[in-house]
């Protein structure tokens, strides 16, 4: 509930006859931190200010504010109610809503455009801060509403998004190699977007397996924390890498003790793009130091399989460079179709 502003301003005190105008501090709070997890600059402002108010009486910080002895008035202040209640040198912190209440800061702003009136100390102080993937809170929590209120989203299952993940990979590939970063942003958002929404189906269980244990995005995301930790003891622990070869090295030799492999081809999807298949089967054969013979037989598949074998031993991607050769033959094409249509 929204206080009305039922404001009382100090005794005594005209709006800029004083000498010492005061001070306004607007505190900033995230809703991405849990409430009272305030910054020590913060604590010390709020504990030395004269007064201090909330328009929003329903605000999440309110209850530690006052668990820890501060005074919080609910009241709505114009922008001329805060320059006579910080007359005589008073401090008065406004403890912002989550829209950062524009009316006040905008009144403050005309106020002091004006030039009419001896205006106080104005001072923005964030009280917590966003930690780096604090946004990552925001999709979840619109992704659980979308879940449950979209009439599309809410029908979805894990087999009807695969395509989708599939395609956001493939465009993906494409904004990089077009090097647009914006599209780059934007499709790492849709791929990210894919994980997080089979993250949230699989928190229902599963509707093939009713044995199938949940797991949310939080068991995801702990998962590969702890995988790449294991996986990168020169970085976590006490191995030695200087080199990527060392790298990649330590790499294989871990991922052979957790999988336990009997094969170097365990684990290769064979859904993936044939050339991508292939390079992935030769790079595996020349990591593990065997020798195999190619399978002989007629046909543009094998003079394909030798080709791919023979990119990946001269460190060529053979699925990246026919791409790049395919849009080359892409841009052949258009520039045919604009001298025939000339």
């Amino acid at each position: 509930m929204n206080a009305t502003s039922s404001f009382e301003t100090a005794p005594e005190t005209e709006m800029g006859t004083e000498t010492d105008s005061g001070r306004v501090v607007l505190l900033t709070t995230s809703h991405r931190v849990a409430p009272g997890l305030l910054s020590w600059p913060a604590w010390q402002t709020l504990h030395a200010a004269d007064r201090v108010l909330c328009a929003d009486g329903a605000h999440p910080q309110l209850p530690y504010l006052r668990d820890a002895g501060i005074t919080v008035e609910e009241t709505a202040p114009t922008a001329e109610d805060l320059l006579d209640a910080c007359a005589g040198g008073r401090t008065v912190v406004v403890v912002t809503t989550g829209e950062g209440d524009p009316a006040l800061t905008d009144g403050l702003a005309r106020l002091a455009g004006s030039g009419r009136v001896r205006m106080p100390d104005l001072e923005l102080l964030p009280a917590s801060y966003d930690l780096p993937g604090a946004r990552l809170l925001d999709l979840v929590q619109v992704m659980d509403r979308i879940r449950l209120e979209c009439p599309w989203s809410s029908r979805q299952t894990h087999k009807g998004l695969a395509k989708y993940g599939i395609e956001e990979a493939y465009e993906l590939v494409e904004a990089i190699e077009e090097g647009d970063r914006d599209e780059l942003r934007e499709e790492l958002g849709d791929v990210l977007l894919q994980v997080v929404f089979h993250a949230r189906i699989a928190e229902e269980g599963s509707e093939e397996d009713e044995d199938a244990a949940p797991f949310s995005i939080d068991d995801v995301a702990a998962g590969i924390v702890t995988k790449l930790i294991h996986r990168h003891p020169h970085v976590f622990g006490d191995e030695t890498a200087s080199t990527p070869e060392d790298v990649k090295e330590l790499w294989l030799r871990t991922k052979a003790v957790e999988k336990r492999r009997t094969s170097v081809t365990e684990g290769i999807p064979l859904g993936q793009p044939a050339l991508a298949l292939t390079a992935k089967l030769a790079s595996r054969v020349h990591t593990a130091g065997l020798d195999v013979p190619l399978p002989q037989g007629a046909g543009i598949g094998y003079e394909l399989l030798e080709m791919a074998i023979r990119a990946e031993r001269e460190g060529v991607d053979p699925e990246g460079a026919l791409r790049v050769a395919a849009r080359a033959y892409r841009d052949a094409v258009r520039v045919s179709e604009g001298a025939l249509e000339r």
